[in-house]
């Protein structure tokens, strides 16, 4: 930020080399310094795997959305699983992983957030037989979203919908 001579003509004159400067600046560092939180008080929230499942598919759309198609193909690729805290994905070889590599942080960090649980980790596993699901029909869809939320059976009988 530039100041106007006029500006600083206000503020009191203290010397560069004296002591008071010195803590002067110190403050001014103690102020600016973001507030860090301890990995104990950070939330720890329970989540379920339906949960994890529609923010990562919320964050991929949001990457597709960007323009990172291959980064969205990757986290659709397939269904990650969740074991405790840690999110398992199967990508097909090692170069998707580290293209990957490039978005976990991110993701990560997305997750976290959206969930409230900071004990979330993120493991790759190489998987080369990996068949991608995709849906094209409507029945294949809504099996598809079903698998998300099984809750959707039920509200289609509830409300004797059609596919």
């Amino acid at each position: 930020m530039v100041t106007s001579p006029n500006s600083m003509t206000n503020a009191p004159k203290v010397s560069a080399l004296s002591m008071k400067s010195i803590q002067a600046k110190r403050e001014l560092e103690a102020q600016l310094k973001p507030i860090e939180k301890h990995h104990d008080e950070l939330p720890t929230e329970p989540f379920t795997e339906t949960q994890m499942l529609e923010q990562w598919i919320k964050y991929a759309n949001r990457l597709g959305d960007k323009g990172y198609k291959i980064l969205e193909s990757l986290l659709l690729l397939d269904d990650p699983k969740l074991e405790g805290t840690t999110i398992i994905h199967e990508l097909p070889n090692e170069s998707s992983k580290i293209d990957f590599d490039g978005e976990k942080h991110d993701l990560l960090g997305y997750i976290r957030g959206k969930l409230h649980n900071h004990n979330i980790t993120i493991e790759i596993r190489i998987n080369e037989t990996i068949e991608t699901k995709k849906a094209f029909t409507v029945q294949e869809k809504y099996d598809r979203l079903k698998e998300i939320n099984p809750a959707l059976e039920l509200l289609r009988k509830t409300f004797d919908l059609d596919l």
